[in-house]
């Protein structure tokens, strides 16, 4: 990977985080662990690997992402509006009455998201089905999951699926920061060897530190060279990633955020950077 490419999308992720702590912060509350979570993806997604226009985010020849933890829209939003989709101003109506940004994704509302997501697991078999439509064009397919999500059935009969269909054009990130809503993944419903699963489901399987942009992108580079099977990245991800206050909370699914928190963990954000 080109190290100003690297840094570039280092940087992005950065700005993102700080937008969406911004966001949070207006609001007052919200869905910020598992946004912070998948921040990096997002940031090596928008700033290298996905084709889009954002002055027309209708365009037939764009790739998809399905967001199927649709929770983690507000991470979205921030790649959305730094990218030019909608103003930046927008992002201040999160979860606000009326507004486009709902707290998760709504492609009836906000201009790039893909498909409405939030009912865990049907965002995965949606993704699919478009993966199917444009296995022909070699548009690709990405998929979001998280590893609380993967306690639903659906997400494994959509892996059956998409096996059986050869949909070498998509591809599912597992946002495994084991956590849920109401605790961790282990002690809740525990998921076992999530390689092991989608592999014996047929799937290509890599998996990575979902925090490391340069192992991300190298994995997606190497998906690309799959033509007979859907692929599954599985990202050991920290929940709350950036943010201190987030990631010591042991209940961090959805937290109230105040100003002066928000600020506190923008500063740090900042910080890291002068040091280096």
């Amino acid at each position: 990977m080109d190290e100003n490419l690297k840094k570039e999308i280092i940087d992005f992720a950065r700005e993102m985080r700080i937008t969406e702590l911004n966001m949070f912060a207006e609001f007052g509350s919200g869905h910020i662990g598992g946004a912070l979570s998948m921040t990096d993806l997002l940031a090596v997604l928008y700033q290298s690997v996905m084709k889009y226009d954002s002055k027309n985010p209708e365009w037939k020849e764009r790739d998809r992402l399905v967001v199927s933890k649709g929770h983690g829209g507000p991470a979205v939003y921030a790649a959305l509006a730094l990218k030019g989709f909608f103003p930046v101003e927008m992002l201040g109506t999160l979860n606000r009455g009326g507004t486009n940004l709902p707290s998760h994704c709504d492609r009836n509302r906000t201009p790039g998201i893909d498909m409405t997501t939030g009912s865990l697991g049907q965002g995965a078999s949606a993704a699919a089905g478009i993966a199917e439509t444009l296995k022909a064009t070699g548009q690709q397919v990405y998929l979001i999951l998280g590893d609380g999500e993967c306690q639903e059935g659906q997400v494994w009969e959509m892996a059956l699926y998409a096996a059986h269909r050869k949909l070498h054009n998509l591809t599912a990130f597992v946002d495994r920061n084991r956590k849920q809503l109401d605790g961790y993944v282990e002690e809740i419903m525990p998921l076992g060897d999530l390689e092991a699963k989608f592999t014996a489901f047929g799937w290509n399987v890599i998996t990575v530190d979902g925090h490391d942009v340069e192992a991300l992108y190298q994995a997606i580079a190497e998906i690309k060279m799959e033509k007979q099977r859907p692929s599954a990245v599985i990202m050991n991800t920290i929940k709350g990633k950036g943010a201190a206050f987030v990631e010591n909370e042991k209940y961090n699914h959805h937290l109230a955020v105040s100003k002066e928190q928000a600020q506190e963990a923008i500063n740090q954000l900042i910080a890291e950077v002068e040091h280096v």
